[in-house]
């Protein structure tokens, strides 16, 4: 039987493999890896980013603990370590992250994205990944700087903190997430700041040493600045403030809910 022009048409008359480049979607691990680089590469040279993320924090860490500002009792760099690593944590992954999506809708680039063949977990991924990244960076520089001022954490309490420092970087990116991607660019940048103040302000209450009203005490770890700096505090000692852990679990959980009906690539 004879082959129709339509038939000898639309057969492949080649192997596949014969010309390269071979057209085909990337695999998911191909398009998170490229994703992840592009925006660690967009963090690390964005000049107000590492003022949020290097900067601000390593200066609160040196000036604290050589300063005699407050009383911050006989050792002041157990005290002055997990309130600048919360620091550190809240700064990358909520007040950047917020910001950075927030511009990135503002002008077009989510959009733009959403055109690829990216899928929409890809980019939160991808952002997600960026900031973990950033925020192990972060804990290495700071900790290696706590070191050389005294700082002598047991190995148990070095391996807990970094399970806290995961559950906190998870719980203000999606905070960062919720805020940046349902505002506009103007109001996130305005709001994610004051917010990075009135937390930091909440976290610092945790560890007064003075008598505090019991009320403000369990007021500010219910916040999430403030369970974040008190679960590090007890961690970094070797013990876990199971109260600070749920209050994170919580906040995550929510923000991470409400920011996926919520979020918007415009």
């Amino acid at each position: 039987m004879t082959m129709s022009t339509n038939d000898r048409l639309t057969e492949n008359r080649f192997a596949p493999g014969t010309f390269a480049p071979d057209p085909r979607p990337s695999g998911a691990a191909v398009m998170l890896r490229a994703q992840t680089a592009l925006e660690l590469k967009l963090l690390l040279r964005n000049g107000e980013q590492l003022l949020l993320t290097m900067f601000i924090p390593i200066t609160l860490l040196i000036g604290l603990c050589l300063l005699p500002i407050g009383d911050l009792g006989t050792s002041r760099v157990d005290k002055v370590v997990p309130a600048v690593m919360m620091v550190a944590v809240m700064s990358t992954a909520f007040t950047g992250q917020a910001i950075a999506v927030g511009f990135d809708r503002r002008y077009g680039a989510l959009k733009r994205l959403g055109a690829t063949p990216l899928p929409t977990w890809g980019i939160i991924a991808g952002k997600s990944a960026a900031v973990v990244i950033v925020v192990a960076l972060q804990s290495v520089l700071l900790g290696s700087i706590g070191l050389a001022l005294g700082w002598r954490p047991s190995a148990w309490g070095l391996v807990l903190g970094a399970v806290i420092i995961a559950l906190g970087t998870v719980t203000f990116a999606a905070m960062g997430l919720l805020l940046g991607g349902t505002l506009r660019a103007d109001i996130v940048l305005a709001l994610a700041n004051i917010l990075w103040f009135v937390m930091v302000g909440v976290g610092s209450v945790v560890f007064a040493t003075g008598d505090l009203p019991w009320l403000l005490h369990t007021g500010a770890r219910l916040i999430p600045s403030g369970a974040l700096a008190h679960a590090l505090d007890a961690a970094l000692s070797g013990s876990v403030d199971l109260l600070s852990v749920v209050v994170l679990v919580v906040w995550g959980a929510a923000a991470g809910a409400l920011a996926s009906r919520t979020f918007r690539f415009t």
